[in-house]
């Protein structure tokens, strides 16, 4: 398969405190979202932020991760129900990286589920991105 890149851009106005942006996801085309350092440090106030992105990715490559490889082990999920928390502290920057996944998985019990979780969770291009953080893992079945 070929390698492919997808673009997101931002264009801001204003300075980190009173100023605001737009995210635009370019290469997807799903539009345009408001960001502000407000709805980064505080309340999100209708506003997304580089960390809730971030979360979306995280769980979204996570689910796909956990989707494969329990499928190639001949247990595929009916559903994966994946959250990714970002945790941004102003001054130190984003500190930790929580994800959860509740499955729905015939066959599988409790402890290889989590086996599989965790092993997703490491292997995940977006978790291997972000290895300078710290990321921890609660995985359950349904």
């Amino acid at each position: 398969m070929a390698a492919t890149t997808r673009i997101a851009r931002t264009a801001w106005e204003g300075n980190l405190a009173h100023g605001s942006g737009t995210v635009t996801f370019a290469s997807s085309g799903i539009g345009d979202y408001p960001v502000s350092w407000a709805a980064r440090a505080a309340e999100p106030d209708g506003m997304t932020s580089p960390e809730e992105l971030i979360a979306a990715a995280h769980s979204a490559c996570f689910a796909m991760a956990l989707a494969h490889s329990l499928t190639q082990a001949g247990t595929p999920p009916r559903r994966l129900e994946t959250q990714a928390e970002v945790t941004f502290q102003p001054s130190a920057g984003i500190t930790g990286i929580h994800l959860m996944v509740i499955g729905d998985v015939p066959g599988l019990n409790t402890a290889k589920f989590t086996k599989a979780a965790t092993d997703a969770k490491d292997g995940c291009p977006v978790s291997q991105a972000l290895a300078g953080t710290t990321i921890t893992l609660t995985a359950s079945l349904e």
